[in-house]
């Protein structure tokens, strides 16, 4: 809920509030459009503000894709798919989301695969291996790794 719901902020004002949301992390156009909502900006006057931001290197896209898919990936360990599953979410381009994901490092995205499956197959208490790996599927597939390679990392580690 806006604070100042009794008071209509100023194109300053606004821009100010802008600058220091883009500041804080990257955003996408989608979640900018999103604030300016919250701050009650008229439609007609939305565009005027995104232009003012792309302007100012406030606002790049290519440069939230580059920084969300390096975060997801390195910092919660989202596999590819869920990475451009969230990017489409936000109404990014599909050509940038596929730029992007290609620019992951495919050695450390097969390594970050096989850690994650060795931690989790750590914390599991299932003794059945079949109903371990299937647990580990399934682990990894919710994280957005694609299946072939969840059974190529699985076949390296040794589930009796």
């Amino acid at each position: 809920m806006n604070k100042n719901h009794n008071k209509e902020l100023t194109k300053e004002e606004i821009v100010r509030k802008l600058e220091n949301y883009c500041a804080y992390r990257e955003r996408c156009e989608s979640e900018v459009r999103q604030k300016l909502y919250q701050l009650a900006v008229v439609a007609e006057e939305t565009e005027y503000f995104l232009q003012y931001l792309r302007e100012h290197h406030f606002l790049n896209e290519d440069r939230f894709v580059a920084a969300f898919a390096r975060g997801k990936f390195n910092i919660k360990g989202w596999g590819k798919q869920k990475i451009q599953q969230s990017l489409k979410a936000k109404n990014i381009d599909d050509k940038k989301i596929q730029y992007y994901i290609h620019q992951l490092d495919e050695g450390s995205y097969f390594l970050k695969l096989q850690d994650l499956l060795e931690k989790k197959s750590g914390k599991l208490k299932e003794e059945d291996s079949y109903k371990k790996r299937q647990k580990l599927i399934q682990f990894a597939l919710q994280k957005g790794y694609e299946s072939g390679l969840i059974y190529e990392a699985l076949k390296t580690m040794d589930l009796h």
